[in-house]
């Protein structure tokens, strides 16, 4: 995935993929009370989304279906962190986690558990 998407359009895309497709009205109602958006940031912020090809529009109403998954944003969102600050390298970002103790007892048991799946 090449597409980047910046904070507000993860905000928006957080609405379609804990709701599924819903209106452009719904998801500026939703984000009015959640962050105080007006109606016409929320359409610009969808319009951005449509244009990177993160959102398909559909008629009728203005219905707006995600492309992308939550976990495929999360991949590549996860890969450009580890290039941007870790040198490309996994390890160093697990060695930050560990070291800032940022990780529960609970959290380290399930990354231990998924190591060995992938073993």
């Amino acid at each position: 995935m090449s597409i980047k998407l910046f904070d507000s359009e993860l905000r928006v895309m957080k609405v379609l993929w804990e709701r599924g497709d819903v209106t452009a009205k719904e998801i500026s109602n939703i984000l009015a009370g959640s962050v105080g958006w007006n109606m016409n940031t929320t359409y610009t912020v969808i319009k951005k989304c449509v244009a990177k090809g993160a959102i398909e529009r559909r008629e009728p109403n203005f219905l707006c279906h995600a492309l992308l998954t939550r976990d495929e944003v999360r991949a590549a969102e996860a890969g450009q962190l580890v290039e941007k600050l870790f040198d490309g390298s996994p390890e160093l970002l697990f060695a930050s986690l560990l070291g800032s103790k940022r990780l529960t007892a609970e959290q380290i048991a399930r990354l231990r558990s998924w190591i060995d799946e992938q073993e």
